[in-house]
């Protein structure tokens, strides 16, 4: 049993070191193919780190590359990550973080095309498949991530507001910088990076499971060993068509989970009828596993 741990420990270090150095790839091709051809910026602490390379390029007689400050303003972000959410967490940002770096100043960039329509497209879908499929694997890709996952753990909020505050001023560098225009193409870029990630990290899309059974306990019971999740019991229901004794089930679970739900039914019953819809909201406790 300890060797069957051991080596499905090795597994997922193997996943996450690769996953960090895909989304290095990704990034690196986004910063050098399409945002800075295009002059486009991106989100978080990338975006300023370009805003900075740009600004010392303009008024500084020297200058630090943006792979350089991306990897040094996510220095405090390690210490933050190491001190408050855990070590290993720390070492793959670390890890993610550094390859960026490192491959953003190893592929050569590659004007493909200056259209900073285009650019702010498929750079923002570049990055946000690379961030979601980060984070999906358990690792942070740094920069504000990291704050809020902190500021998750200790208060249950996160920091959309600062998220957007963040990223305005990033926008309005873009415009004065580059021309307004480039304001408009780099919130094109944001809103696209934004979308891809959803699409691709499924962890935070809370979904709520209404599910109408005859078997009950072993439905629970099934849903329960796979997936880590309270149920709510409605007993004595009763079906409209053949009047027979019915429970209702109710559950709350992410997008990332739905494999899992759908397996623990076609196991416990399924003849059971099951209703998805998607969740805006949730107040109260919503159990988020450990990065």
């Amino acid at each position: 049993m300890d060797d069957i741990k051991e080596l499905s420990k090795r597994h997922r270090d193997v996943v996450k070191a690769s996953t960090a150095f895909t989304y290095a790839i990704l990034v690196s091709v986004a910063m050098n193919f399409f945002w800075t051809p295009g002059h486009i910026y991106s989100s978080g602490i990338t975006g300023l780190a370009q805003l900075i390379n740009s600004l010392m390029t303009k008024f500084l007689p020297f200058q630090l590359s943006t792979a350089i400050l991306l990897f040094l303003l996510n220095v405090p972000m390690f210490i933050i990550a190491w001190r408050s959410i855990g070590h290993r967490f720390t070492v793959y940002t670390f890890l993610a973080v550094a390859l960026s770096s490192i491959m953003i100043k190893v592929v050569a960039p590659e004007s493909l095309t200056h259209d900073p329509i285009i650019c702010a497209i498929f750079g923002g879908a570049l990055n946000g498949f690379g961030t979601g499929t980060a984070l999906k694997n358990g690792i942070s890709t740094g920069g504000l991530d990291i704050i809020g996952l902190v500021i998750r753990r200790k208060t249950g909020r996160s920091i959309g507001t600062i998220n957007m505050a963040f990223n305005a001023i990033i926008v309005l560098a873009a415009g004065a910088v580059y021309g307004w225009p480039y304001a408009f193409y780099s919130a094109l870029g944001l809103l696209v990076n934004g979308r891809v990630m959803d699409m691709t990290y499924t962890r935070q899309q809370k979904m709520q499971v209404m599910i109408i059974t005859s078997r009950p306990k072993t439905v629970i019971d099934s849903v329960q060993n796979r997936i880590r999740r309270g149920v709510t019991i409605v007993h004595n229901a009763e079906g409209a068509y053949a009047h027979d004794d019915k429970t209702i089930l109710f559950t709350v679970i992410t997008r990332y989970e739905m494999n899992e739900l759908k397996a623990a039914m076609a196991e416990s019953d399924p003849h059971a009828f099951v209703s998805i819809s998607d969740t805006v909201k949730i107040l109260g406790h919503f159990y988020e596993p450990k990065p």
